[in-house]
């Protein structure tokens, strides 16, 4: 009986589907094509920002139909209640050099924008043949800091969503859309 409320409870939260499981996939394979006719024969980096986008960057790389790398990062934001102190950590870096790599990173949702500033300026530091952030959702409602991707497959307002790999509390990340959070 336990199971069944806890399952009750994991779909009620669900509130709504905003993007569906067609709707990425289609994104997506605009997204692969894009970047394999604009870095054919070029050294490609895709780094994940972790948990939320390997998901996305599963299926991205997936898409790409040229040669590429994948790497992976870690970043916690230290929050204090709903204002983020602006301190990024590096809990997990990338495990090479990037100098000789167009690096691509691929981000799962921007919302203030600080941590993923703050990644790009250390990444740019490391000199990258040249650095570009692809995300799947955007939020620009939201953002603190002139922020802007190169590409954002979705632009989406200001509301707390789940799924395909955008958790809460670390659950949801195995939907297969993007659905808002309902309490």
């Amino acid at each position: 009986m336990d199971k069944l409320q806890t399952i009750q409870e994991y779909q009620r939260r669900i509130k709504r589907v905003v993007i569906t499981e067609e709707e990425i996939k289609e994104a997506i394979a605009k997204a692969g094509k894009t970047i394999s006719e604009s870095y054919d024969g070029r050294p490609i980096l895709l780094v994940s920002i972790l948990k939320g986008a390997f998901v996305f960057l599963a299926d991205l790389c997936r898409a790409i139909t040229v040669p590429c790398e994948v790497g992976f990062m870690c970043a916690q934001s230290y929050y204090s209640g709903t204002v983020s102190t602006g301190v990024v950590k590096i809990t997990m870096d990338l495990d090479r050099d990037i100098s000789g790599y167009h690096v691509i990173i691929v981000e799962d949702i921007i919302d203030t924008g600080r941590t993923l500033n703050d990644v790009v300026k250390m990444l740019k530091a490391r000199n990258p043949l040249s650095l570009r952030v692809v995300t799947l959702l955007d939020k620009p409602e939201r953002r603190l800091v002139d922020f802007k991707a190169d590409l954002s497959l979705f632009t989406i307002p200001d509301y707390f969503v789940i799924g395909y790999g955008l958790d809460c509390g670390e659950i949801y990340r195995n939907l297969p859309y993007i659905a808002e959070y309902g309490e």
